[in-house]
């Protein structure tokens, strides 16, 4: 039907008739020439009609934007003065010989190129219309050459791709499973998989190897900009690697992949980094290091004044007292930092105590702050030192539980180093490893799994079970640029040390029998060595493209409130639907009721 696409004809075709079809993005009537810019997803070609073909000109009288066409015509240069050099095909035009219209179109929803702001909603509404322009196009086609990429780097290092199961079983893996009702066993159901996990291990356990797999995961949790509750992640497991070798392979790959698809060249050695120091220096562990600021501890300064805001959580175990050096933040206006306490509150902050250095060399007379007279000179002078404050600086503060300081300060920090444009280079990756085990539950009285039952830790049986507050794991994730693009562990290959892990986490022998006894099974029969990871795809491709949500780098993606607005999903299913699958409905009550309307 076509002999060229738009956007790749050039002055190589010059004096050539050829045959393009596309979709009309612009038409224009110049005084009886009509201009046609012609488009499809290679690009765009301007297309003139001459009235001395008036059959020709006759049907470009009618065609009209989105219009689908198959024009015929003759390859020339265009006149002096009139080349576009923001196109391939700039330099040339067609002399429209021939024009079919394919199809008609009625007025988009939304323009197809336009600086018009347009609502999600109606952007998922209307995809097929949303995926024509552009930048769209220009995000599926990374997000194509992302995956082949990555396929292709496997493939060379000797990695197999198997897929495993859609359909699977129910395991507590941190978020709720969509549930599939299966009608040929009656009031059973299957689950869909948050992540291979477990396949992929017994995979492992059948000399697999090496395998990977560009697969995707269902969680039915709350959403985000960065979470969806269908997504696509690249599943990496191997047997035989140390954690360190697991992230040298992964380390070379990401590199390649920046390198080749978006010109960008890493670090030669991607920075590791403790879970601990993380939270110290950044009150998260997926801190960003382009923002050149970082939380110091001066809870032993705040035991020696009688400011109980401070001296309180000074003395707290569970507290924790921190400053934050903001470099020329005296220049922040009183409204600003009112401002940056609404903020912080969002997370839990009662609020946002803060000091100018408008004169360091003045001591205490130099700063300046409702919180300088709870304290002595010396105090706010080691203070000075320790954030390394000098004269044009303003320093933040955080006091309270340690998980509230870390949350509300880490995001102040972030908010600030973009507010302030303190952002430093492009790209930052580092490797957060040494994780812990686990996390104590107040509210349930139970430890929880950082990671997943199956990350293995850096301690034998009888040390976990003495201490397993304390106990680090063999986990480690990729943080790229304050987004974690990838995680994984080495996971536990012995029966004795699952079990164990099970029992620390609450999950007693029929619990652990009925859910996972499949891989307690695999585990007795030579489970080798094995470790692996999963990358983020949505998420690498959203950082690649500059994109601020994943939902721009997924054709048909979700809302936030996990819905398809294309077509309508989720929906109901009749009345005999559901008694084949032996299934009632319930009508719900309460706040379930709410969410029904």
């Amino acid at each position: 039907m076509r002999t060229h696409k738009c956007g790749e004809l050039n002055t190589q075709q010059l004096g050539e008739t050829v045959e393009i079809c596309g979709w009309v993005h612009r038409r224009r009537d110049h005084g009886g020439v009509i201009f046609i810019d012609l488009r499809d997803r290679a690009g765009l070609v301007q297309v003139v009609v001459d009235p001395d073909t008036a059959e020709t000109f006759a049907t470009a009288e009618q065609v009209r934007s989105e219009y689908v066409l198959k024009i015929t015509g003759l390859v020339r240069a265009r006149p002096q003065g009139t080349v576009n050099p923001n196109l391939h095909s700039g330099e040339i035009e067609i002399l429209a010989k021939q024009i079919e219209i394919l199809n008609e179109s009625e007025t988009p929803p939304f323009p197809i190129e336009s600086d018009i702001e347009v609502n999600e909603e109606l952007r998922l509404r209307y995809r097929y219309i949303d995926l024509r322009r552009h930048a769209m196009q220009e995000k599926m086609r990374v997000r194509r050459d992302v995956t082949r990429m990555l396929r292709n780097f496997l493939d060379d290092h000797d990695f197999f791709e198997i897929e495993t199961p859609y359909l699977t079983k129910a395991t507590p893996e941190g978020a709720r499973d969509y549930i599939v009702p299966s009608r040929t066993h009656l009031n059973n159901f299957f689950a869909l998989p948050q992540s291979p996990q477990l396949y992929k291990q017994i995979l492992m356990v059948a000399g697999m190897d090496r395998y990977y797999q560009v697969v995707r995961c269902f969680r039915d949790e709350d959403l985000r900009a960065d979470r969806q509750p269908e997504f696509t992640q690249l599943d990496i497991e191997t047997s035989f690697m140390t954690e360190d070798e697991i992230m040298d392979i992964m380390e070379e790959m990401i590199r390649q992949l920046f390198a080749n698809i978006i010109n960008v060249e890493l670090d030669a050695v991607f920075p590791r980094m403790t879970y601990q120091e993380a939270v110290s220096r950044f009150g998260i562990d997926r801190p960003d290091l382009r923002i050149p600021l970082e939380l110091v501890d001066i809870a032993e300064y705040m035991k020696e004044v009688d400011f109980k805001v401070f001296s309180g959580p000074a003395f707290d175990p569970q507290g924790r007292v921190v400053a934050m050096r903001v470099p020329n933040g005296c220049d922040l206006t009183r409204k600003e930092i009112d401002d940056y306490t609404k903020y912080v509150g969002n997370y839990g902050a009662k609020g946002l105590a803060y000091i100018k250095v408008n004169d360091a060399e003045a001591g205490i007379d130099g700063l300046q702050s409702p919180i300088v007279k709870f304290a002595p000179a010396e105090i706010w002078a080691k203070v000075l030192e320790k954030t390394g404050a000098g004269t044009g600086d303003l320093i933040f503060f955080g006091a309270d539980r340690a998980t509230v300081v870390n949350e509300s300060m880490a995001a102040l920090r972030v908010k600030l180093g973009h507010d302030l444009n303190l952002i430093e280079g492009d790209w930052k990756p580092v490797w957060i490893v040494d994780f812990p085990m686990f996390d104590w539950d107040e509210k349930a009285g139970r430890y929880n799994a950082i990671h997943h039952p199956f990350t293995a830790p850096s301690c034998s049986v009888e040390e976990l079970l003495a201490n397993p507050g304390v106990a680090l794991s063999r986990a480690y994730d990729l943080v790229l640029n304050g987004t974690e693009v990838g995680g994984g562990s080495i996971r536990i290959n012995r029966p004795a040390m699952q079990q164990t892990v099970f029992e620390i986490l609450g999950i007693g022998e029929e619990e652990a029998k009925e859910k996972f006894g499949f891989l307690l099974d695999a585990l007795k029969y030579g489970a080798p060595p094995h470790g692996g990871l999963a990358f983020g795809l949505d998420r690498l491709v959203m950082l690649m493209t500059g994109s601020h949500s994943i939902r721009d780098v997924i054709a048909f993606p979700k809302t936030q409130s996990a819905a398809c607005p294309l077509v309508s999903a989720p929906a109901l299913v009749s009345d005999g639907q559901l008694q084949e699958l032996g299934l009632r409905l319930v009508k719900p009550v309460g706040k379930d009721a709410a969410k029904a309307e």
